[in-house]
């Protein structure tokens, strides 16, 4: 078919219709009525048009046809954990995230029975071992065995380093020269509430902090083989965090190149916890549905749900199985496996895209200019600021501006959970010397579901 459509009719400028628009309006102003500007100080208008680009939006490099269903397994026990995840794996998973809390742990009992040719495995230490790293190399398709190593992660996150700053560096080294990788963990500030331009700049600052270190230790053909890993969690706000995902490749390729780096990243996703709710705890699937949507649709390379349940129980069949399944029906019912840019060209979308890295190279640049990221970390500015937003986020919730159904609005007065806690849902506070202010992870419902539980 040559002809295009809707050739009979004449094209409508945007000026055409701001115009349509203003008419209708009956005397409101524009700007005040239609236009909101979000907390990341993005403007939104009521329209998006062609004539808001100079040129056709660049086609993006992520590959949604190729996204991949994780399930995370907590390894308390190998054998038990080695069943699971091949249970895991006939039932729809195709990747595997391992918690280790020790390197106590026989790798080799852990992954028996597991196709690693086309299993991605990812292992999470909570632990820092360059000698654990090096045991990775026997696996047969090493390259489907992914180490998230983030040394600067676990200072901002318990306040201390692993071991010391000299020892934690010398043995991140010798593991990014095992793995040719390393992480960063975004989800850390999302969860602890910073905006998104605070999310992207700060994932941005990290790395290059990692970049900087590596500068002098690896040859420009070591340095194109090490490849990133970002770990992000995903909030509600549907486009945004579409448009957050997609800035991260932007900015990362940007950084990337001016370090002669590998300019590919994988985006490992979750659903963020700061919006899950104890009370009314099934709308928590409806948020991780439109969460996961969001990270396929942003280009992630994995996606791990989070169970509805899983602040308040502890591991359970039925809560991981709901969580795989919702993926299972984005992916094989919702088709969302079929195409590989469905954002691309979504003038709304790439406006976001524009104004995120606009914004969050801006702040990345304010940064290094200021002594660079573990320097404010350890001044604690970095603290400040994403508290600044988590107050201003929770005031927003506290006044009922920001709504979550069923604990602020429409709640169920009826409704018990005492009889319910396996966990202890709410931050817990553990006394020890840090060297710097750990950034907490909070979620916006807490103050108000203590107070209910109180009540019961």
């Amino acid at each position: 078919m040559t002809k295009k459509l809707f050739d009979d009719f004449a094209e409508v400028s945007s000026k055409q219709w701001k115009q349509l628009i203003q008419y209708d309006l009956k005397g409101a102003d524009y700007n005040e009525t239609l236009i909101w500007k979000t907390d990341e100080g993005i403007h939104v208008k009521p329209f998006y048009h062609a004539d808001n680009f100079e040129a056709s939006p660049d086609v993006s490099d992520a590959k949604a046809t190729e996204w991949q269903i994780c399930q995370t397994i907590f390894v308390a026990n190998v054998e038990k954990s080695n069943f699971k995840a091949i249970n895991a794996l006939e039932r729809g998973a195709e990747s595997i995230k391992f918690v280790l809390p020790s390197e106590d742990v026989n790798i080799k009992d852990l992954l028996v029975n597991i196709n690693l040719t086309k299993t991605i495995i990812f292992f999470e230490c909570h632990f820092l071992s360059a000698k654990f790293a090096e045991q990775l190399n026997v696996i047969p398709a090493r390259e489907n065995i992914h180490l998230q190593t983030d040394i600067i992660g676990n200072l901002a996150k318990s306040g201390n380093w692993f071991e010391n700053l000299k020892s934690d560096h010398s043995e991140f080294e010798a593991i990014v020269r095992h793995t040719n990788s390393f992480t960063v963990n975004v989800g850390l500030y999302q969860n602890a509430g910073a905006n998104m331009v605070q999310q992207l700049a700060y994932a941005m600052a990290q790395a290059n902090e990692y970049l900087n270190f590596f500068d002098a230790l690896f040859s420009d053909a070591e340095k194109r083989a090490i490849k990133v890993t970002f770990n992000v969690s995903v909030g509600t706000n549907y486009f945004f965090e579409i448009a957050k995902l997609r800035t991260l490749r932007k900015l990362w390729q940007t950084l990337s190149e001016a370090f002669g780096y590998n300019t590919d990243c994988f985006i490992f996703v979750d659903p963020t916890k700061r919006n899950k709710t104890l009370y009314d705890y099934n709308t928590n699937m409806l948020r991780t549905t439109t969460e996961c949507m969001s990270a396929v649709l942003g280009g992630a390379n994995s996606i791990c749900n989070l169970p509805y349940d899983a602040f308040y129980h502890k591991d359970n069949e039925f809560g991981e199985r709901i969580a795989r399944n919702q993926l299972l029906i984005l992916k094989h019912e919702s088709y969302f496996d079929k195409v590989n840019n469905p954002a691309d060209g979504a003038y709304y979308i790439e406006s976001l895209t524009d104004q995120l890295a606009e914004k969050a190279l801006d702040l990345f640049k304010d940064i290094e200019a200021n002594g660079g990221f573990l320097y404010q970390l350890k001044e604690g500015t970095i603290q400040k600021k994403i508290k600044e937003c988590a107050d201003k986020e929770q005031r927003q919730f506290d006044t009922g501006k920001l709504i979550l159904l069923g604990t602020n609005k429409h709640p169920n007065a009826s409704d018990t959970m005492k009889h319910e806690l396996e966990l202890y849902p709410f931050v817990k506070k553990n006394p020890v010397k840090t060297l710097i202010e750990p950034i907490i992870e909070k979620r916006l419902a807490e103050t108000v579901e203590q107070k209910r539980l109180e009540d019961e």
